[in-house]
C-alpha cells in the first residue's frame, strides 16, 4: 500500500497542487468569505428547515427542534476532523483524495463514488423544495407533482447555466445569496418574536408539546426496524447540517486553502447551528396549533404569513428562495468539481470528456454538463412517487452519514501517520472532538434501521452496484489496484524504484 508522503516533489507550499502531482488547472480566486459562503450556502439552514420542519411536526411533535442543538455538536465535530485533513491535503474532491492518499486508492475511489451519489441527489431535494413547499404559498397556487416537476429541472437548468458559464458570477451570486440569508434570517427571527409576543400569540408550551405524537414512549429507542419518536428528531438537524466539506472541494480555487478552508467548514456549521435554532425556536413559538400546522404541506410558510402579514410575509419568502437556489447551485458546483476530479485522475465514467476545462469559461463544462443530466433523470425518477419530497431529504441525508462516518474512521486509523499540516490542527482536543465525532455518527446511522428510508437504501444500493460494475471495470483495464495509485505516489513510486536501481548497481560495482 502506497501512502501520501510529506517528501512529496514540489514542495511544500500552502495549497500549491504541484505537490500532489497537479497542474493548476483553474484560477484561484475564492477569498475567505467566498469560502464562507459556498460552505454556509450548502448547509443552507432556510433549505434544510424548511423542507423537514413539517416532517419532524408529523414524527416527533414540535419538541423535536430539542434535537437540534445535539446534532450541531454533532457536525462540528466532524467539520473539526474535515479541516484538519484540508489543512494537509488541499485539492479538489474532498474525501475523495484523503481516503486514496492516507488509507488506500480503491477506498478512496468508493468514497468518492458515494459522495457523488450524494451530490446528485441533494441538489434535486433542495430545488424541489422551491417547487413543493415555497413557491405555491409565495404564488398562491395549488401545487401538484407535475408542476413540481417542471419547475425543479427549470431551476436546475439555470443553476447549471451558471456554474458552466462563469465561476466568479456563481460565487457573486452566491455571496450576495449567503449575505441576504444571513440579513434575512436574522430579520425573520426578530420580527417573528416580536410580532408574536404584541399581538399575543406566542405560546411555549408548544416548545415541549409531543403534538398529534403519543407522549407514552416518546424517548424510546424503538425497535429493530423503527427508530423512536424523539429519534426521529434528528433529521431535521442532520439533513440540513451536512455540505460544509463544499469549501474543500473548492480548494484548489481558494487562496491559501489550508488555512481558509478549515475556518469557513466550522464557522458555518456554528453560525448555521446558533441562527437555525433561533429560527426554530421563534416558529415553534408561533405554531399556533401544532397538530394542524402538522397537516399542511408548506407549515413554514404558513407561519410566516399569518403572522406577518401578505407583504412582509412575502419579502422574506422571496430571500428564501434566493438561499434555496444558491444552496442547489453550490451543491451542483461542488459535485461538478468531485467529477472533474476523480476524472482528472483517469477514474470516472466518461473521464476523457469530464476531465477538461474549457478555454472559453474557464470551468469544467462538460462535468457541468454531465451533473444537470444525472440531476434531471433523478428529478424524473423521484417526482412522480408518493412522498417524494421525504424520500428524496432522506437518501440526502443517508448519504453523507456515510461519507463522514467512513473519512473519521480513516482519521482515527491514519492520525499518527498523517502528513504535517499547513494551516489548522487539532492539537491536544483531537481526542475529544473523535469521540464525540463517532458517538454522534454511530448514533445517526441507528436512525436510518426505520422501515420509512426503504428507499433511499435503495438508491444507495443500486447506485453502489453501477459503482462496483465500473470499479471491476477499471481495475481490469488498469491491471489491478496498484495501478490506481494518486498522482504524486507515482512521482514517488518512480524516484524509489530508481534509487534501488541506483543502489543495485553501486553494489554490483563495488563488489568483488
Amino acid at each position: 500500500m502506497t501512502q501520501y508522503s510529506p517528501s512529496a516533489p514540489g514542495g511544500q507550499s500552502s495549497g500549491g497542487v504541484e505537490e500532489f502531482g497537479y497542474k493548476q488547472a483553474m484560477k484561484r480566486g475564492t477569498g475567505r468569505f467566498a469560502s464562507f459562503a459556498v460552505a454556509f450556502a450548502f448547509v443552507s439552514i432556510a433549505t434544510g428547515i424548511f423542507t423537514t420542519y413539517g416532517s419532524v411536526l408529523n414524527s416527533s411533535g414540535p419538541a423535536g427542534i430539542w434535537t437540534w442543538p445535539i446534532v450541531i455538536i454533532g457536525q462540528l465535530a466532524v467539520a473539526f476532523i474535515f479541516g484538519a485533513l484540508a489543512a494537509r491535503i488541499p485539492v479538489s474532491g474532498y474525501s475523495y483524495q484523503w481516503v486514496s492518499r492516507l488509507a488506500n486508492p480503491v477506498l478512496g475511489w468508493i468514497m468518492g463514488w458515494i459522495s457523488f451519489t450524494f451530490l446528485a441527489i441533494v441538489v434535486v431535494a433542495v430545488d424541489y423544495t422551491i417547487a413543493s413547499t415555497v413557491l405555491p404559498v409565495l404564488l398562491q397556487y395549488e401545487g401538484s407533482a407535475l408542476n413540481a416537476w417542471v419547475i425543479t429541472g427549470v431551476v436546475i437548468l439555470f443553476q447549471a447555466l451558471l456554474v458552466a458559464l462563469s465561476t466568479k458570477w456563481t460565487e457573486r451570486v452566491n455571496n450576495f445569496a449567503v449575505s441576504a440569508e444571513l440579513v434575512g434570517m436574522v430579520a425573520l427571527v426578530l420580527l417573528l418574536l416580536v410580532v408574536g409576543f404584541v399581538a399575543k400569540e406566542v405560546n411555549v408550551a408548544n416548545l415541549f408539546s409531543t403534538g398529534n405524537v403519543p407522549a407514552e414512549g416518546y424517548f424510546s429507542l424503538g425497535t429493530l426496524t423503527s427508530a423512536g419518536p424523539w429519534m426521529l428528531g434528528f433529521l431535521l438537524g442532520a439533513f440540513t447540517i451536512v455540505g460544509f466539506e463544499s469549501a474543500a472541494n473548492l480548494a484548489e480555487e481558494t487562496k491559501d486553502p489550508a488555512r481558509v478552508v478549515p475556518r469557513a467548514m466550522w464557522q458555518a456549521v456554528l453560525a448555521s447551528g446558533v441562527l437555525g435554532f433561533l429560527f426554530l425556536i421563534a416558529v415553534t413559538l408561533l405554531a399556533g396549533d401544532p397538530v394542524e400546522l402538522a397537516k399542511s404541506g408548506t407549515p413554514i410558510a404558513d407561519v410566516i404569513a399569518r403572522v406577518l402579514g401578505p407583504v412582509v410575509g412575502t419579502g422574506l419568502l422571496v430571500l428564501v428562495v434566493v438561499a434555496i437556489f444558491a444552496c442547489g447551485m453550490v451543491i451542483l458546483m461542488t459535485g461538478v468539481r468531485l467529477v472533474w476530479a476523480m476524472s482528472r485522475d483517469e477514474r470516472f465514467p466518461g473521464w476523457q470528456a469530464l476531465r477538461k476545462i474549457s478555454p472559453t469559461f474557464g470551468t469544467p463544462l462538460n462535468a457541468t454538463v454531465f451533473m444537470f443530466v444525472v440531476g434531471e433523470l433523478i428529478l424524473a425518477i423521484f417526482s412522480h412517487r408518493t412522498g417524494a419530497l421525504f424520500g428524496l431529504f432522506a437518501a440526502a441525508t443517508l448519504l453523507p452519514a456515510i461519507i463522514y462516518t467512513g473519512t473519521v474512521v480513516m482519521y482515527v486509523v491514519k492520525r499518527r501517520s498523517l502528513p504535517p499540516s499547513k494551516g489548522f490542527d487539532l492539537g491536544r482536543w483531537e481526542i475529544p472532538v473523535i469521540v464525540v465525532a463517532l458517538v454522534w455518527l454511530v448514533f445517526e446511522l441507528l436512525l436510518f434501521r426505520d422501515a420509512s428510508f426503504a428507499d433511499p437504501w435503495r438508491y444507495v444500493l443500486v447506485m453502489l452496484a453501477l459503482g462496483a460494475v465500473y470499479l471491476v471495470y477499471l481495475l481490469v483495464r488498469r491491471g489491478g489496484a496498484k495501478r490506481l495509485a494518486m498522482p504524486d505516489m507515482h512521482s514517488i513510486d518512480a524516484e524509489l524504484a530508481e534509487l534501488d536501481a541506483d543502489a543495485v548497481n553501486r553494489d554490483r560495482v563495488h563488489r568483488p
